[in-house]
């Protein structure tokens, strides 16, 4: 196989399962602390802009990995409103709709292939606002932020194969600000661990690792 398809075999499967965790995690607590609902709609809008410029430019494993995710990250928008998130809390969701919308219809491939890779960053944002200001991260899936800092490695992997900049540019943010996250994430699971007295859903944040893949 060569080796820009095996990267995008890759990749296709990373975007149909990354976003699965928070999803589920959503479904089984029905509560939302730390879940960013802002983060979940943009997450939705730049993927179905990354089908459509994997359409435009013609590669499949693209259009593959992004629309499942696109999905996905609707019905996390959707479940994080049902479960205590706040319709205020969109500030990005809908200006970047306009934005990747405008760009797409204005310079086709040139332009989404500039906008996307800098659409992640503007999406993963709001989450690490949330991870730093928030004090009950509860909610928040540690394994859908660990899969999108995978994403990111694989698709740079990709890019670099296959010479697409724009997905190299993707990989790179993506990588970071879900290091970010991840990083974050972590230490206040460390945090509530070492303070006593907290509540057990709290204090359940950190104690299975089995419970942080969901």
């Amino acid at each position: 196989m060569p080796i820009p398809s095996l990267f995008g075999a890759i990749g296709t499967l990373l975007g149909l399962v990354r976003a699965l965790p928070q999803l589920i995690r959503l479904l089984r607590d029905r509560a939302a602390h730390g879940v960013s609902v802002d983060t979940a709609a943009t997450s939705a809008i730049v993927s179905f802009g990354w089908v459509a410029y994997g359409l435009l430019s013609g590669q499949p494993f693209v259009v593959l990995a992004t629309g499942p995710t696109g999905v996905i990250f609707t019905g996390i928008a959707f479940l994080a409103l049902r479960y205590g998130r706040q319709v205020r809390e969109f500030k990005i969701a809908p200006f970047w709709l306009a934005v990747v919308l405008l760009t797409g219809f204005l310079s086709g491939k040139t332009g989404l292939g500039i906008l996307l890779p800098l659409s992640v960053l503007v999406a993963n944002l709001p989450q690490l606002w949330v991870t730093t200001k928030e004090g009950n991260l509860a909610d928040l899936s540690l394994g859908t932020w660990l899969l999108s800092l995978t994403d990111g490695l694989v698709w740079g992997g990709y890019s670099l194969a296959q010479g697409d900049y724009p997905i190299l540019g993707y990989a790179i943010l993506q990588f970071a600000s879900s290091a970010l996250i991840v990083g974050t994430k972590l230490l206040h699971r460390t945090r509530v661990q070492t303070q006593p007295g907290d509540s057990p859903r709290l204090s359940a944040e950190g104690c299975s690792p089995l419970d942080e893949a969901d």
